[in-house]
């Protein structure tokens, strides 16, 4: 299985489970590996024959954007459910991750692996 990948997508979302983490946006970071099979697109170097990453991002961008979840762990479980339905990926690992939620931390967050069942 080949992986295709995105890292450090930063996006403004309102999550946490403060009075004050629902009054602002905060930044979350996700990490995706995507399972997939890069043999077909790498022989035709047509895009329709593979995982479009862009399309992903945008998708997540929309998705985290406009959501209000409390716990990292929604958001991260709602998103691997995102990617693994609408993109047709096999198996993925999403770490997703809030930066600057704990002092003296770089960040805190929560690494998730799934695949389709």
């Amino acid at each position: 299985m080949d992986i295709v990948f995105i890292r450090d997508l930063r996006i403004e979302t309102v999550i946490g489970v403060y009075d004050w983490e629902r009054k602002i946006r905060q930044t979350v970071s996700i990490d995706l590996e995507m399972g997939t099979d890069i043999r077909l697109a790498a022989q035709s170097d047509h895009i329709q024959d593979t995982l479009d990453y862009k399309a992903v991002a945008k998708r997540l961008i929309q998705f985290v954007g406009d959501s209000e979840f409390q716990l990292v762990e929604t958001l991260a479980q709602r998103s691997a459910d995102i990617i693994l339905e609408e993109f047709n990926v096999p198996w993925l690992r999403l770490r997703l991750a809030k930066p600057g939620a704990v002092t003296g931390a770089q960040d805190v967050g929560v690494l998730i692996e799934r695949s389709r069942e």
